[in-house]
């Protein structure tokens, strides 16, 4: 799941499609490994024979089948000597990488913080927001301080009409309440840019939390009220007007989630675009002047926009004519709060995490440190990629990745020439869009200016409002212009992948081409089972029911023939209903529809990585690793890939607002519907692992 940089949620079709789901929550970010768990990790990698080569036959639980369970199989001695830290609510291999890279990041910035670097310089910027962030003593001594002047600004509206002033201003600061303007490539000219108004201003994860009636969901709502009691008290509320108030609060989101757009629904690029001028948005929401709005936000210039949810706006004017303006200076407070919580004193740090805990099941906070690195990712990403890179990720690595796409791509167009059920226009327009899609390895070409933010020392929830403030700023300034196409939405040193359609670009950013997913000098089976399933992975997202909607040029626009549409919106219902089958947590079941992309990349991904690999010709198994073959290796890398545990509170958060299917199902279902799987190992039928009626998409 993707977040905007002004605090707001984009929509499924806006989101650049990460490979890896992420356990985000109030806990932040993908529940990372402590320093100890890393060093036994790079201890097993050591330790193993086979493990320097990529294959850790030291992970495999022996006692199960491989056709009865492969993930367990692949994985089982790992997840049963990794549990769950106490302050995780996900923990895998993957977030174990990402720790390294934490770790490595924070000893670059310690070093960078005893040295002389000079005023205003990148090197310096990093170092002073991590100073700040760690300066606990500062941090209590501020309190809410920081928030002072914010907060007095939203007690002195004394007029209705100045709520959508104050929504632009909160926004500017990185708080989208109640709703979110930003810019997006406009769908129908993917060479421009413009301004996009979204659906925003939820507490709870998403609808479905407000709305539905599972008892994880009334849980989490009874939760929720106590929650932004207990913080509004903390502001210097009495207790009975908290209580009052969090009702409020949950009174109006619970009517801004009624209006939402469920998230499938959002997964439909059509269903999000409705470009108007202002006069057409005016008169979609008469109390908000969309030209004051705008004007607020530094660009009155503008003429239109895309609004992305009407009926959601709609009952954003609705509750500005009917909410009462006390309830809605309570909720703005509220939302400030929410937003700048993990920033202040202890105490609203404390509280921040109790309501995480609810809904993602951590026992206990994350390490300052590793905070305070995930807060700077967000302000300062690009100028420590900048850095991560120079020391980290050697040219010869990027060049090896770089092949190893090279190759994936020719699988994916000897796949395309050789599909029977696809027309010859429609072959010559897939094999166009192939042709013009970037591959991205590493980083980005040109690197991020941040000469216009202000860093310095403390209040440390300051550097993170100017950081807001110059993001979105920077943000908005793209509209009306010609699209960047060497920006990156992830940063160098992140251990994850993206697919962008409306750039039709894939970009594999250095974080993730390390073990256990990539090494120079490991085997081809290896590296194309973990890694090269990740890189085809992204490319199928080009091809899949949303990035199919999308022309080489990013342009949404249908190229394809009726009856190969038909056909292959079969195959991808194949893949909704089949993953509407698993469950989790209490019950919670997949919402097929939502995972229906990235289970279809799971799948072409794999193939395509498998075709590659053949396409290289026979390697010799690594030492040790004799007993299987150069194909089973490349399945058990595969699975390998996604050894990992997760709380069911996450997981039933995850299967609520992700478009990823639980790890376990990524790797169980697609290998499932695999025969080339089911031949490498040899599995007879009937069994778990080998679907009766297998979804074949390419």
């Amino acid at each position: 799941m993707s977040t905007r940089p002004d605090g707001g949620r984009l929509p499924q079709a806006l989101q650049r499609a990460p490979h890896r789901a992420k356990a985000l929550g109030l806990v932040a970010l993908a529940a990372l490994a402590a320093g100890a768990t890393a060093a036994a990790f790079l201890g097993d990698v050591g330790e193993s024979p086979a493990g320097r080569e990529g294959l850790f036959l030291d992970w495999l639980d022996r006692s199960v089948a491989p056709g009865s369970d492969f993930f367990r199989f692949a994985n089982g001695t790992w997840l049963k000597n990794n549990p769950i830290p106490p302050d995780r609510s996900y923990y895998g291999v993957d977030t174990i990488l990402d720790q390294q890279n934490q770790s490595f990041i924070r000893d670059l910035i310690e070093r960078l913080s005893g040295e002389n670097q000079p005023e205003g310089s990148p090197q310096r910027k990093v170092a002073d927001f991590y100073a700040s962030g760690m300066d606990e003593q500062a941090i209590e001594t501020a309190g809410v301080g920081p928030l002072a002047a914010e907060l007095e600004r939203i007690a002195s509206i004394h007029d209705p009409g100045a709520l959508p002033e104050e929504f632009a201003h909160l926004q500017s600061i990185g708080v989208a309440a109640p709703l979110s303007l930003g810019q997006m490539q406009d769908f129908k000219d993917s060479t421009q840019v413009v301004a996009v108004a979204s659906q925003s201003g939820l507490g709870l994860p998403n609808r479905d939390y407000y709305l539905k009636s599972e008892p994880t969901f009334k849980a989490a709502r009874a939760a929720y009220i106590e929650h932004v009691a207990r913080m509004l008290a903390l502001l210097g509320d009495s207790v009975s007007d908290a209580a009052r108030e969090s009702k409020a609060v949950m009174a109006l989101e619970t009517r801004f989630a009624d209006a939402s757009m469920p998230d499938v629904e959002q997964r439909n690029p059509r269903a999000i675009y409705h470009p108007v001028t202002l006069a057409g948005a005016g008169a979609l929401t008469p109390h908000l002047d969309w030209h004051q709005y705008l004007s607020n936000l530094g660009h009155p210039e503008l003429a239109g926009l895309n609004i992305g949810m009407p009926r959601f706006l709609k009952a954003v004017d609705r509750e500005l004519a009917r909410t009462p303006l006390e309830d809605w200076k309570t909720y703005l407070r509220w939302q400030l709060l929410d937003a700048y919580a993990p920033y202040l004193s202890n105490a609203f740090v404390e509280e921040d995490f109790r309501m995480a805990s609810v809904l993602t099941g951590a026992q206990e906070l994350q390490p300052r440190w590793l905070r305070v690195l995930h807060a700077e990712d967000d302000a300062l990403g690009f100028a420590i990629g900048q850095l991560y890179v120079a020391q980290k990720f050697p040219k010869a690595a990027r060049d090896a990745a770089i092949d190893m796409v090279a190759h994936i791509r020719e699988a994916l167009r000897r796949d395309l020439d050789s599909l029977a059920w696809m027309t010859p226009a429609t072959r010559k327009a897939a094999q166009e869009k192939l042709d013009l899609m970037e591959l991205r390895i590493g980083y980005p070409d040109r690197w991020r200016d941040y000469s216009e933010l202000a860093i310095d020392r403390g209040p440390y929830a300051s550097n993170v409002m100017r950081a807001n403030a110059f993001e979105l700023k920077r943000q908005l300034a793209k509209i009306g212009k010609a699209v960047d196409r060497t920006e990156w939405y992830m940063t160098p040193q992140t251990v994850n992948a993206y697919y962008d359609p409306s750039m039709n670009s894939l970009n594999v950013p250095a974080g993730i081409l390390e073990p256990p997913y990539f090494d120079m000098s490991w085997t081809s089976a290896v590296n194309y089972g973990a890694t090269g399933a990740a890189i085809g992975h992204e490319m199928t997202h080009g091809f899949d029911d949303e990035g199919a909607q999308f022309d080489g040029h990013g342009n949404l626009r249908n190229w394809w023939a009726p009856a190969d549409l038909a056909k292959f919106r079969e195959a991808t219902r194949c893949i909704a209903e089949q993953y509407s089958r698993f469950t989790v947590g209490n019950g919670l079941h997949v919402q097929g529809e939502l995972v229906t992309g990235e289970a279809v990349a799971d799948l072409g991904g794999l193939m395509l990585a498998w075709r590659a690999l053949h396409g290289l010709g026979a390697a010799p198994p690594p030492p040790g690793a004799e007993e299987f073959t150069s194909d089973q290796q490349f399945f058990i890398a595969f699975a390998h890939s996604w050894a990992g545990t997760i709380r069911p509170k996450q997981a039933e958060e995850l299967v609520t607002t992700d478009p990823h299917p639980p790890a376990e199902d990524r790797t169980n279902a697609t290998l499932a519907n695999s025969p080339e799987f089911q031949r490498a190992f040899s599995i007879s039928t009937p069994s778990p692992m080998v679907k009766p009626n297998r979804c074949i998409i390419w």
